[in-house]
């Protein structure tokens, strides 16, 4: 169980037209790709942003809800037990949305809050244009793929991880 409090800030988080996903919506549309359709419920796991023509589903996650493989971000120190079953379902369910879909033959592309940031932006947007532009593309037989948009090489985030401990010792 958790506190009211908790509780109340919980229920005010929204789950559409986030700020993230409103802006990769706005970049979608500057690009020149209307036509989608918003929490599609034919769609498993309703994506935020689908394609259906193109069967191309896309999933704009928040770090901290989605547990960002990015970020690493660190569990919060009360009701630990609470807050580590419920990242675990939610990562889950993210994991099994993602495998119907894939299996049914979509490309699912996942674009992390964390790659919208000014510093990102335009090169993640350019590579989540790139992939719906490559589904199109794609014969029926070649469709079904995962896509995490924006993600950097490991060694480069293992990289960025040690110099951030390094500056946060210092």
């Amino acid at each position: 169980m958790v506190s009211e409090a908790t509780h109340h800030v919980m229920q005010a988080n929204k789950s559409k037209n986030t700020k993230p996903e409103l802006k990769v919506r706005k970049a979608l549309r500057k690009a020149g790709l209307s036509g989608y359709r918003l929490h599609w419920k034919k769609a498993a796991g309703r994506p935020d942003i689908c394609f259906p023509g193109r069967r191309v589903a896309i999933f704009v996650n928040g770090c901290f809800w989605h547990r960002c493989p990015h970020c690493s971000l660190p569990l919060p120190k009360s009701n630990v037990a609470f807050w580590s079953a419920k990242f675990e379902r939610n990562v889950s369910r993210d994991e099994r949305d993602a495998r119907i879909l894939v299996s049914d033959g979509w490309t699912v592309l996942v674009v992390w809050e964390c790659r919208l940031r000014k510093a990102s932006f335009d090169a993640t947007m350019a590579e989540l244009v790139r992939q719906i532009r490559l589904s199109e593309s794609q014969p029926a037989r070649e469709r079904g793929r995962y896509v995490d948009v924006g993600s950097t090489a490991p060694w480069k985030l293992h990289e960025a991880r040690r110099r951030a401990r390094g500056r946060a010792r210092r």
